[in-house]
């Protein structure tokens, strides 16, 4: 889907009229609208089954000034152990060891809202607010119990345009916590509750059109 918009965008773009360089900033207030998407997830989609997080994330956003955007996210992953095991607690550690490995695995969905505001120059902040449905399955891919959970998380990034802003990429770092956390089996309750309700600095990395 993001490449037949990508393609439909650049063939739209073609029809914009000729500008000079005076007015370019003007030919890209046109683009109101940008989708994209997470740029650093698709590589896992190739991982074992077992540490494969299916991570699948898009967001919808629209200019309402030239410094504030207002947008619709949807997201889901898989996830095979808590989220509240950070860098400084042995993340890395734990995919070699599987100490922390849930008894299944845990499947979350959502549809949320999102607000971001221009800071300085291409500098922005975001915040995102995504409530979400759980599924929980056992090891044998059964499930077992059905969930909710809202999830925030806060961004800062960099916007960097190309191609006179038809497309872009936000390197971003950014942290996230979540709460009513609901109706968790035991196992994977007794797991949760050794770690953390929220992740720090997160590296990431998004790429999108505007059209």
């Amino acid at each position: 889907m993001l490449m037949i918009t990508l393609f439909a965008t650049l063939v739209y773009s073609q029809n914009l009229p000729n500008i000079g360089n005076d007015t370019v900033k003007d030919a890209m207030s046109i683009r109101k609208y940008s989708l994209s998407t997470i740029a650093i997830a698709p590589p896992n989609w190739f991982e074992e089954e077992e540490i494969n997080t299916q991570h699948i994330e898009l967001h919808f956003k629209y200019d309402l000034t030239s410094k504030d955007k207002i947008g619709i996210k949807f997201a889901t992953w898989k996830l095979f152990q808590p989220m509240g095991i950070t860098w400084w607690d042995g993340l890395l550690e734990t995919l070699d060891t599987k100490s922390e490995f849930y008894p299944g695995r845990l499947r979350e969905i959502g549809l949320g809202v999102s607000y971001q505001r221009l800071l300085w120059k291409r500098l922005f902040a975001t915040i995102e607010v995504l409530p979400q449905l759980k599924t929980y399955l056992d090891e044998d891919n059964n499930k077992i119990a059905n969930g909710f959970k809202l999830y925030t998380s806060y961004h800062i990034g960099y916007h960097i345009p190309l191609f006179k802003n038809r497309i872009f990429i936000e390197p971003q770092i950014h942290c996230q916590n979540w709460m009513f956390d609901t109706n968790t089996p035991q196992g994977f309750k007794e797991l949760d509750r050794k770690w953390r309700t929220y992740f720090l600095f997160e590296p990431n990395m998004y790429i999108g059109v505007k059209f």
